[in-house]
């Protein structure tokens, strides 16, 4: 019993031995990373299941997207190509334009010389056509350029290369613009000339000519004066000279016999009567003498006959409306309106070349006046001699004008005759001419010498040898003094 007793002793000490060297908490902390052991195990398996299924569902998410981005890189792809397309399209376009309007514009310069109006008007309407085919084309760049970022860098390298073309494109318009200002000045011109042409019974050409003119002729009165008409003859009297100094150089150039010439021009002005204005009577018109058919004139004043011929051939007819080219009463059967058209075509005439005028319109009145009055100046004879052959005789007899520095000067001489024959029609009442005779006393009043007098005075015994250039009375009272050559009485 009492080793019973004392083993039951020993199992409780070695009980609560155990329990001190063994306690409780340990126990559960065992149980617990044991449990944690477990519970970590299956959280990793949690976890990297969970990875796995991630990564599957990213890598079919990627192999949806990659779709996607396939099919949308395809789209841009054909979208840079149909771009690319429609430029080459474009610009082919323009260059077919541009290469059309070439020669457009070419047709349109070819259809200037000679002069075609119905080829010039379609070739103007297919330049315009042109410009405005290349405005389209340019408009459709513009849109193409703009839309979507994808295609700016194309959109300005065409806009580098399309650059010059629209200069050039530019410059074709102010060309264009230039060709159609001198058409119209060219039209503005034609209106004037056909005015000119049937004797003042069109319409008042609205505008002068746009071309350059001296400042001198720039300047045209409004309405018919007096002074202008007096400031006309001085242009007569200057023209007048200039012609019969280059025909007397032609003459001793050709050798001429100039002191027969001139008695052959005195025998001519002692059997021409006297042409004076049949509304009104002279003074020095009468006190007419026979002389002699020697020559009373040196030959230093030869030029004073020549001129004396020439200015009797080219203002023979001047008191007719016409100079007797034809039978037109206009002037009688409507004074006012005449009056008016004769100032109108005065003022359309002044600024013009007469060649460039005959060049247009060479059979109008001007024109027919011209060749009438050159025929009777210059001979056949006279001409071959001078010229050593009959070409611009020819012309003139064909109806043509030469472009020579002779009938150029004539011309000059003509215009200037002309423009004071319509200024005379244009006045109310119109000027009265009248003509010194030859052998006539001399009246200061209404004559002047054309030979340099000693002193300025003229001797009582000086006579009229020959009238060179003849005189007029205005409305106003005022005189423009017929030009004589002055001889000694005995």
């Amino acid at each position: 019993m009492a080793n019973k007793i004392s083993s039951f002793s020993d199992l409780i000490q070695r009980v609560t031995a155990s329990c001190l060297l063994h306690p409780l908490a340990d126990g559960r902390q065992d149980s617990g990373e044991i449990a944690g052991t477990l519970g970590g195990h299956e959280e990793e398996e949690e976890e990297c299941k969970t990875e796995e299924e991630e990564e599957a569902e990213e890598g079919e998410a990627e192999e949806e997207g990659g779709g996607e981005g396939d099919r949308e890189g395809g789209i841009g792809v054909l979208e840079k190509k149909g771009r690319t397309v429609e430029m080459e399209m474009l610009m082919t376009q323009v260059f077919e334009a541009v290469s059309a309007m070439k020669r457009a514009y070419v047709s349109l310069q070819e259809a200037h010389s000679p002069w075609d109006p119905e080829r010039m008007r379609v070739a103007d309407v297919a330049v315009i056509g042109e410009l405005r085919r290349l405005g389209v084309l340019r408009e459709r760049f513009k849109r193409s350029g703009s839309g979507g970022g994808g295609g700016g860098g194309a959109a300005v390298m065409l806009s580098q290369v399309v650059a010059p073309y629209e200069a050039a494109l530019e410059e074709l318009k102010r060309e264009v613009k230039d060709r159609e200002a001198e058409v119209e000045s060219l039209k503005e011109k034609l209106r004037s000339v056909a005015s000119l042409s049937n004797g003042g019974g069109g319409k008042k050409v609205k505008g002068q000519s746009r071309r350059k003119v001296s400042s001198s002729q720039a300047l045209v009165a409004t309405d018919p004066a007096p002074d202008l008409f007096e400031s006309t003859m001085r242009q007569v009297k200057e023209t007048s000279k200039s012609f019969t100094s280059l025909l007397l150089s032609l003459m001793r150039a050709a050798h001429w016999d100039i002191a027969a010439a001139v008695r052959s021009i005195e025998a001519a002005s002692t059997t021409t009567p006297t042409a004076t204005n049949t509304t009104t009577s002279d003074p020095t018109a009468a006190d007419t003498t026979d002389t002699a058919t020697c020559s009373i004139i040196s030959t230093l004043h030869a030029k004073y006959a020549l001129e004396s011929y020439i200015s009797h051939k080219i203002f023979q007819g001047f008191d007719h409306e016409t100079f007797y080219m034809d039978g037109s009463l206009s002037s009688l059967l409507n004074p006012d309106q005449y009056r008016r058209n004769c100032f109108s075509q005065y003022r359309d005439m002044k600024a013009m070349d007469p060649a460039e005028l005959l060049g247009i319109l060479p059979t109008c009145s001007f024109g027919k006046f011209c060749s009438k009055k050159y025929l009777s100046i210059v001979h056949p004879k006279m001409e071959e001699s001078l010229f050593g052959h009959l070409e611009q005789h020819n012309q003139v007899l064909a109806g043509n004008h030469p472009r020579s520095q002779f009938y150029g000067m004539f011309l000059g001489l003509a215009k200037a005759v002309w423009l004071l024959h319509l200024l005379a029609f244009s006045l109310d009442p119109p000027p009265s001419r009248f003509e010194a005779s030859k052998g006539a006393d001399f009246h200061p009043q209404y004559m002047e010498s054309v030979a340099p007098l000693s002193d300025g005075w003229v001797p009582a015994d000086q006579i009229v040898g020959f009238p060179v250039s003849p005189g007029f009375k205005l409305r106003n009272g005022s005189i423009i003094k017929a030009r004589v050559y002055l001889v000694h009485r005995t």
